[in-house]
């Protein structure tokens, strides 16, 4: 049964020069002509700006950007050996990628997931999501994505390291939506469950348009005084692979 593909707003909407990018792979074994249903995944199609490659499994293990080497595959195996497997055993990965300048609306992010959705249906097992660090299952993808994905919270990942002095609560994957991931330093024990809040209340906001401007102050109920934002990093940088804005939590 086919659905109209809704609209994915963006009310807080502020331009930015930077730029979108998704990156997903989608291991399995394909038919020779791929016949992709993605009316019924909510899809119009892939936007302009984004791509669609088909590896054999003897390319693959030629491609320096095998997202099964390296740092990255000792992470996803960790997480699931099985689908780890699985995804190794594939003949095939299809790779989704592009950038786009920074959309007005989040239809460009409905519109790829309906194609990896489509995909999944006609022999694709496996999906990475490396901007996330994530390995999903045919089910688990649908399963995290049934309602369409719609909320930003199921794109971006909120992770927590102790440090000498406190916690780090960050984040990894708001490079899809043209913005920069969220860094807060200095978080006692005692407030990162508060911290990993505002984490994501951020993250839903700059995927919702909000955009930070140097020197920005927080100014949230539940969150102490004297945060403000400060703008660094790039691309590059492993930790984020993006830009990220940096808040200090204040000491008590």
């Amino acid at each position: 049964m086919s659905t109209e593909a809704a609209p994915w707003t963006r009310p807080y909407f502020w331009r930015s020069d930077a730029r979108a990018m998704l990156l997903y792979f989608v291991f399995g074994e394909f038919p020779q002509e791929l016949k992709l249903d993605i009316a019924r995944h909510g899809s119009a199609g892939l936007p302009a700006g984004m791509t669609m490659h088909r590896f054999d499994k003897n390319t693959l293990a030629h491609w320096q950007g095998h997202p099964l080497r390296g740092a990255l595959a000792e992470l996803l195996r960790n997480d699931d050996a099985e689908t780890f497997r699985i995804a190794r055993a594939a003949p095939e990965c299809i790779l989704l990628r592009g950038e786009l300048d920074d959309p007005p609306t989040l239809d460009y992010l409905r519109d790829t997931l309906g194609v990896v959705g489509a995909l999944l249906d006609v022999g694709g097992k496996v999906v990475i999501d490396p901007q996330m660090l994530a390995l999903l299952s045919a089910q688990a993808w649908r399963g995290r994505y049934a309602d369409g994905g719609a909320s930003p919270r199921e794109h971006v990942l909120i992770l927590a390291h102790e440090e000498g002095d406190g916690t780090w609560v960050h984040t990894r994957g708001m490079r899809k939506f043209a913005r920069p991931d969220v860094s807060i330093r200095g978080v006692p024990q005692a407030d990162v469950e508060r911290a990993g809040a505002l984490a994501l209340r951020l993250v839903e906001m700059q995927a919702q348009g909000m955009r930070f401007v140097e020197g920005t102050a927080l100014e949230t109920d539940g969150i102490p005084a004297g945060m403000t934002a400060r703008l660094g990093g790039s691309p590059e940088d492993p930790r984020f692979n993006n830009v990220h804005v940096e808040f200090v939590w204040p000491d008590a």
